[in-house]
């Protein structure tokens, strides 16, 4: 196994992401989370139910089998891969690490939403938002489809690629999916509604802590790749952020979508529907420009410039680790 915060792993991650960039999710590969994704599912059909005392242990017992044994079962695979050649369990760990990555993938999404919005097709851009997001999308406008896609983008940041980048940089493969293995089961049982309230509390808080560096560090490389090459609206971005995060209903998400929208300099939050129901949502940033389709495309700019300096970070910490 390569030791953690190395310039060994530093490589092999490097080579994921791109790996990741070209390629994203090939369709007709097994894809790890899927499996993680379905396991999920079915434990949550057999263990939901009961009194809520009981519904929360098993919860948490389910969220310590699920991370503990994807942690375990990735750290198996690769010394087992290693033990048989160790080019092949080099191999294996670069595909691990870019299965947790979604680098292409939301970029991918972003835009299939922002193609059909230019050219005037709102029936195809709802049917595409509503393909990453919750909400209902059926009676959107221009403006609502445009937020809830850099909404998206900017929440992903950090659960698609730069939390993943965080743990694969300190445990490797098996880590990175272990934290993968979180945030599936916090996006599949972790919402505060009647069926999942009790058994996804375990969930739920262990997302809210295993986030929360990485969002804040997100945050911060948004900002500071900002600055560094210009067209964005930095200088009050940063003191903004740290007064309007903390009013989102996530301990986290409010960090990379109140940055992106103060750099956007557009207004993100509001009314959202869930399946006729009404929630409102804190409102971040200050709304200086309409919310086009042209936004999409900043989103996902500054989706590049946070994971890039994210990585960028990381390696100097590793640098000055090497070197002391």
């Amino acid at each position: 196994m390569i030791e953690p915060l190395s310039l060994g792993l530093l490589a092999l991650v490097s080579v994921a992401v791109l790996l990741d960039l070209v390629l994203g999710d090939p369709r007709g590969i097994p894809h790890p989370v899927v499996g993680i994704g379905s396991l999920i599912g079915r434990l949550e059909r057999v263990g939901n139910h009961g009194l809520p005392h009981a519904r929360r242990l098993k919860g948490a017992l389910m969220t310590a089998l699920i991370v503990v044994g994807t942690y375990s079962l990735a750290w198996v695979l690769l010394w087992l891969m290693a033990r048989f050649n160790p080019w092949l369990g080099v191999m294996v760990e670069i595909w691990l690490l870019a299965s947790c990555l979604a680098i292409k993938g939301l970029k991918d999404a972003a835009l299939a939403v922002a193609r059909p919005l230019s050219e005037g097709n709102l029936v195809l851009a709802r049917e595409q938002l509503g393909m990453i997001v919750g909400r209902d999308t059926e009676f959107l406008d221009e403006a609502e489809i445009a937020r809830g896609t850099v909404e998206t983008v900017a929440e992903n940041t950090v659960d698609g690629i730069t939390a993943p980048l965080f743990f694969a940089l300190i445990g490797g493969a098996p880590l990175a999916l272990a934290y993968k293995a979180i945030n599936t089961l916090d996006s599949m049982v972790g919402y505060r509604s009647e069926r999942y309230r009790d058994f996804g509390r375990a969930s739920a808080r262990l997302d809210d802590i295993a986030n929360w560096l990485p969002a804040r560090l997100t945050a911060i490389t948004l900002w500071l790749g900002s600055r560094l090459l210009g067209g964005m609206r930095t200088h009050d971005a940063w003191a903004a952020t740290r007064r309007e995060a903390g009013h989102h209903p996530s301990p986290n998400a409010g960090w990379p979508e109140s940055m992106v929208a103060n750099l956007l300099g557009v207004q993100l939050g509001g009314t959202n529907i869930y399946r006729g129901e009404i929630s409102e949502r804190a409102r971040l940033g200050t709304p200086r420009e309409t919310l086009t389709v042209g936004h999409i495309d900043g989103a996902i700019r500054l989706m590049h410039v946070g994971w890039t300096g994210f990585l960028i970070l990381m390696a100097v910490v590793i640098l000055l680790k090497e070197v002391s």
